[in-house]
Parts: structure tokens; sequence; C-alpha cells
């Protein structure tokens, strides 16, 4: 049996596979890798998750997580793991990593995440050949949740959407001028702030205005990550994330304009992990 592991700063998905059939799902908390220590990963491990699949001879483990960058990292949460799991082989990756294997299979293609953040790459079928750094939600992550609630808040503040939408914009979610740079500015993690305020978009993306704002935020991901990549029009542009998957008619659009052919389109990338693990 193989355990794998989907893991974000807000929740991980773990499965118990046998022979590419789910045996088992477990929720814990998230773990950005980056963030904690060893010895941090080791405890929540322990607690969260030992228990829940003591029952399982579990041969080899599959963690794709946030915040692992980096050796040293990969080393912490393979050690982290070790501590609670007896299995022969552990391996770590990437988030991005993950992506691709899910909307890639064992296929040459370029992955993308459209999430609370945004990241892409080029996969040559096994490895990241290519990656545009996504610079998080100040400096990039174009097309993202945090981005896309970034440019709604600043658009319904200097009240560049219709003025009816504005109204209801800041009705809808009990908000003001104050409340919103309070928010931003001086209260932790404004980047899921910002992306928890998206689904108005997608909730009056009917109107013009709503239509044009996440349409140039997908043009601009397109323009400054995926054309970047040499010869990104000769790829399938595969996507993994809920920003994606609720907004995929205007995604589609985007890429038909700019030349793009898109592949697969998922909401979470478990199912197309297990498929890809189905051989171990």
């Amino acid at each position: 049996m193989i355990l794998i592991a989907d893991s974000g700063s807000t929740k991980i998905a773990w499965c118990v596979v046998d022979h590419g059939k789910l045996v088992k799902q477990v929720f814990t908390c998230g773990m950005n890798a980056l963030l904690l220590t060893e010895e941090e990963m080791q405890l929540r491990i322990a607690t969260e998750l030992a228990s829940e699949v003591s029952e399982y001879p579990i041969d080899k483990v599959y963690y794709y997580g946030a915040g692992c960058v980096s050796e040293e990292v990969c080393a912490n949460v393979r050690n982290a793991i070790a501590a609670s799991i007896n299995a022969d082989q552990i391996e770590v990756y990437t988030d991005l990593l993950a992506a691709a294997h899910a909307v890639c299979d064992r296929e040459p293609g370029i992955a993308c995440i459209l999430g609370t953040g945004s990241n892409s790459c080029v996969y040559d079928g096994k490895n990241i050949t290519d990656n545009v750094s996504p610079l998080g939600y100040i400096l990039g992550d174009e097309g993202s949740g945090a981005v896309l609630g970034k440019i709604l808040v600043g658009d319904v503040l200097k009240n560049q959407l219709p003025q009816h939408l504005c109204d209801k914009f800041l009705e809808q979610y009990s908000l003001d001028r104050l409340t919103i740079i309070r928010r931003v500015y001086k209260e932790p993690q404004a980047n899921r702030f910002l992306a928890s305020v998206t689904r108005f978009l997608i909730e009056n993306i009917n109107e013009p205005s709503i239509h044009q704002l996440v349409y140039n935020s997908f043009k601009s991901f397109f323009v400054r990550n995926i054309a970047n990549y040499k010869g990104y029009k000769e790829y399938k542009i595969n996507f993994v994330g809920s920003i994606a998957f609720f907004y995929q008619d205007v995604l589609r659009e985007v890429a038909a304009d700019m030349g793009c052919t898109i592949g697969n389109i998922i909401q979470s990338p478990m199912d197309g992990l297990i498929n890809y693990h189905r051989i171990d």
C-alpha cells in the first residue's frame, strides 16, 4: 500500500491507496514545510495522522507539499514522516510537481496552479524542466484568487466598477473602506482575505465589467508566465485549483485568444495523483 499526501498551508489530504484504489482518506491541519521545524511537523503527524493509518501496511509515502523548495526542507519532512510511519520509501516533492503529475500524468505539458496563489511549469513527463517564479501576490501571482481579490477591492474603492456593483459588494461582505484597509495592511494573511471575496466575481461574471476584470487577470497570467516558456504553443496548458476550475470558461476564452490549447482543468490534484501512482 502507498500513502499519498497533498499538503497545503490550510489542510493536508492523506490517502491510503492499494493498487490504484482509495482505501482511506484522512484530513489533517495544513503544513508549510518552509515555515515549520522538523519537530513541529513530527508532532502534528504523530498526533493527527499516525493512529488513523496505523492498521495499514504502508510501503511507500509520496508527500507533495507547500514549502518543499529545497533538499534541506524535504529532508525535514521525510524525517518527520518516518518518525510515525514505518515505510520503506518516503519521497517528498513540491506542490507544483503534484499539479504536473495530476494533470499531465506521464505526458509532457505545461502545468499551472490557479488557487489562492498561482504558479506554472514546463513538465517533460517526469520532471519540471522550467519554472517562471510566481513571486507572490504583491509582485506576481497573476490570475490567482489573491490577485483577483486585490483588483476587485481596489476597483470598488476607487469606483472603477459600476456603482451598483460597488454598493452590492460592500453590502454583501459587510465591508467599508477602513475595514478593508485594516484587513489588508494590518492583519495577517491578507492574501487569504483577498481570495475569500472572489466569490463575488463568479456570482456576477455576466456583468461586462466583472468579466473584463477576470479576463484581464488571466491574460496577464498567460503573458507574464506561460508566454515565457519556449515553444509554449506546442504544449497543452493544464490547470489545478479552484480559481481555474470555477472560472474555466473565461480561462478557455483567454487561451484561445492567445493561441494556446487547454488540456485538463481540475479543482484538486488528489484523483490525478492516485492515478499517477497507480502502478506503484
